[in-house]
This record gives C-alpha cells, structure tokens and sequence, in this order.
C-alpha cells in the first residue's frame, strides 16, 4: 500500500544499510505478520543476513536487469516513489526545514496520519 511503518532520519553521512539496522529495530510491535520487505539493489550483503538471523521476514532485492540499459520499470518500485510523492503534498515536508531529527520524523508521521485519515472518509 505503501504506507509508513515506521520512519527513522539520519544525518546525511550515514549508509542506507546502517540506516536500514536503525529504522528495522524500532519497528513497532504491530508489524508482526510482516514476511516481505523489498528493497532497493544497495541494501543487500550483510544486511539481509542480520535480517535473517533476527527477524521473521525477508528483504527482497529489486534488482536491476544487467543486460539493460537505460530506463527500465522495475517492479514494486513505483510504490515507494508514490509515498515520497504523498509526503511531498505536505509544504513542511518538500525541504528540510527541521533542525532536529526528530521533528523531521515527527512532520513525517503527521502527514502519513493525514493521508490515511483522509482515506478514511
């Protein structure tokens, strides 16, 4: 569906895959019947083995196709490209405007929790 579970921002200088250990502790208890993540090309190696030893679900790589060049759809990638285009319906949330990481997380959750309510209605 491509909704937020859980959001965790870092400074710039950190990996993705360093970020990816941050935001997959923190996952709330309710994520308990998650089985899939997929994930882009430069979140696999020792990643998805620490994943695999301590959680129950699987990171997916959607990887590109070698033999390709050029643009090339790939599959379940659209999802996340729409949910940064969700948050950027919210002015607050187009730059950076926050000094603290944890008002950035804070506008994120805020404008996901819009959306969704707005979905209820």
């Amino acid at each position: 569906l491509g909704l937020v579970l859980a959001v965790v921002v870092t400074a710039a200088s950190v990996q993705d895959r360093d970020g990816a250990r941050q935001l997959l502790r923190h996952l709330p208890g309710h994520c308990k019947k998650l089985r899939k993540i997929w994930v882009d090309g430069g979140y696999s190696g020792r990643l998805v083995d620490w994943v695999a030893q301590r959680f129950r679900f699987v990171l997916t790589g959607v990887l590109r196709p070698k033999e390709r060049r050029g643009f090339v759809l790939l599959p379940r990638r659209w999802v996340v490209e729409r949910t940064f285009g969700w948050l950027n319906h919210s002015r607050r949330l187009s730059k950076d405007y926050e000094r603290l990481m944890s008002s950035s997380e804070a506008w994120i959750y805020l404008a996901m929790s819009r959306l969704m309510a707005n979905r209820l209605v």
